[in-house]
């Protein structure tokens, strides 16, 4: 299976928060999926860990 990526900029408007939120989950919540450093200026986010992580949240939500 390919990995496809998103920087933090696009996994804010896909999760409807903003850039801050993103960096402030990564370091604080420990179910957030960590990002991938691909060179010293880019970070990236792979969509499946994402898709798995809004998919927890949904079964949690559900199960409340």
């Amino acid at each position: 299976m390919m990995n496809i990526f998103v920087r933090d900029k696009e996994l804010a408007s896909m999760l409807a928060v903003s850039r801050s939120t993103i960096w402030r989950w990564a370091k604080e919540k420990k179910s957030f999926p960590k990002p991938q450093k691909m060179s010293s200026g880019v970070t990236v986010w792979k969509i499946e860990e994402i898709s798995n992580w809004i998919k927890s949240k949904e079964v949690q939500m559900e199960n409340a």
